[in-house]
């Protein structure tokens, strides 16, 4: 329970134990409590065998990389060869009644945390096409539940893989986020979620929802040191998704985990939430706003000024509500992700896939509006009229920042303490996406970086989590803010799983 990937290392140096009894302790752990908390959609078959030839390698070379020998789980709308990808969907899955899904190669940030050694136990799970920012329900595996509190959500659309890690399932896991999925299920789960800078990690092998200007791969982890170990695993150019040339120079030389230190908040200035930032989920739950100028004392400790919503009188809000939607996107980019499946797959256009499955792909994704023509974003008008937005937000939130001098925000992660599962006994399949986001998704629509940190808990013992949210490319500077952060108040506390039936 609660190891790390560096402490990880450090035993296998030691030689404590190998990869194949590190990896056997987990899979033994996942079936004591799985049937409980619902973490997988499916396992890897060869873990075991992977661990075995791991352990092999590291007699003969070393380790491999800074992930050697790690447990880690993917969340199941990424790649990994020869497992079915389902994306929530059971129309993706045989074993559901679909079509199996089943890519010829890893995705690529699967395949990077696979070259640092990372052992993939599984794939988690994930509401349908991660189409959900609160709970973590799909068609294909059912509901996931949260480890600090089964009757509360756990999260989403990432909630899988936060259970998995926060359960001590895997060791970290890989999340994506469009609307706030790293983020939410972080905050819901006492976790450090990162965030990237869109471009930064690579989206090739994932299944979209926006791919073109909002969707990011990152980590869910226990640890700021672990989630900055990933980063500098899987983030970087490839050809396989040519947006990551846009991190081509904003990559630090020596890594993200390189430039953590317990004195990276000295000096510097952030901005904290209030009605200048958004209009939902303000003003903060009493206990939130309690527990939320804690976590502000706790920063100025540490040496950082603070300055009370900055975005006040700018119009931010004004600004954010006039947001254009560009109707191609999603279609745009699942037949991109679609084509790159490879020769062997089953389908590769959805058209072929509903003449194998007989469905309708809207009413399998709960849609009755006529499916938009799949051009590329940037070719059409909306598209340049979001670009043309994304730019003016941009504007006035560097303006925002420079004006008041300030390094980042430095949020709650949500307004209140986490929803309850169930809202209402009379209405049990009542799920609204409720979460009370504060960053996010104005964030994604920005494209620009955010780090969740755990601080504290709330008297019912559900975690509070705050966030360090900065302009494009400062991923290194909230890491090291919030490894700052972390070491002053050690926030997090590990769950205890109970054998209680599931909520309703």
């Amino acid at each position: 329970m609660e190891l790390t990937a560096s402490q990880i290392q450090e035993d296998y140096r030691a030689s404590r134990y190998t990869a194949l009894e590190l990896v056997s302790a987990f899979l033994e752990r996942i079936e004591r409590w799985e049937e409980r908390y619902n973490a997988f959609i499916s396992m890897n078959p060869d873990a075991l065998a992977q661990a075995a030839a791991l352990d092999e390698e590291y007699r003969r070379l070393g380790p491999r990389g800074p992930l050697h020998g790690v447990p880690v789980v993917i969340k199941d709308n990424m790649d990994y060869a020869g497992l079915v990808t389902t994306a929530g969907f059971a129309g993706f899955s045989s074993a559901a009644g679909g079509v199996d899904m089943v890519p010829g190669d890893d995705a690529a940030a699967v395949e990077r945390m696979k070259a640092a050694g990372a052992i993939v136990l599984g794939k988690t799970n994930l509401p349908d096409f991660a189409g959900h920012g609160t709970r973590t329900r799909s068609t294909v595996a059912g509901e996931t539940l949260n480890p600090y509190a089964p009757d509360r959500v756990p999260g989403g659309s990432s909630g899988g893989t936060a259970t998995a890690v926060a359960a001590s399932f895997a060791v970290l896991g890989l999340g994506t986020e469009t609307g706030g999925s790293i983020q939410n299920p972080a905050a819901a789960q006492a976790l450090v979620g990162a965030k990237p800078t869109f471009g930064l990690v690579p989206l090739e092998g994932v299944v979209p929802i926006d791919a073109t200007y909002r969707d990011v791969v990152g980590p869910l982890a226990k640890t700021v040191r672990d989630a900055a170990a990933v980063l500098d695993v899987i983030a970087g150019p490839t050809p396989e998704d040519p947006a990551t040339y846009a991190a081509t120079g904003r990559i630090p030389i020596d890594g993200y985990v390189a430039g953590l230190s317990t004195e990276a908040l000295a000096g510097k200035r952030f901005g904290l939430v209030g009605a200048g930032w958004r209009d939902t989920f303000l003003p903060l739950a009493p206990e939130t706003d309690e527990l939320y100028r804690e976590a502000v004392r706790a920063l100025e400790a540490e040496g950082a000024e603070v300055v009370e919503d900055p975005f006040a009188g700018s119009g931010w809000v004004e600004l954010y509500d006039e947001r254009p939607s560009v109707p191609s996107v999603g279609g745009h980019g699942m037949l991109v992700y679609l084509q790159g499946l490879g020769d062997d797959a089953a389908f590769r256009t959805i058209e072929e896939w509903e003449a194998l499955s007989g469905q309708s792909f809207q009413e399998g994704r709960g849609r009755t509006r006529e499916r938009a023509a799949p051009a590329a974003p940037t070719a059409t008008e909306e598209g340049d009229a979001y670009q043309a937005w994304r730019m003016a937000v941009r504007a006035r939130f560097r303006s925002v920042l420079e004006d008041h001098r300030l390094d980042g925000l430095f949020f709650p992660q949500a307004g209140e303490p986490i929803r309850p599962l169930i809202e209402d006994a009379e209405r049990p399949e009542y799920r609204p996406n409720n979460h009370a986001e504060l960053p996010s998704n104005i964030v994604n629509d920005i494209g620009v970086p955010t780090v969740t940190v755990p601080f504290a808990y709330y008297g019912d013992g559900t975690p509070f989590v705050v966030a360090f949210v900065g302009d494009l490319w400062t991923d290194a500077e909230l890491l090291a803010y919030a490894y700052d952060l972390e070491q002053a108040t050690a926030g997090r506390v590990a769950p205890e799983l109970g054998d209680a039936p599931p909520p309703g």
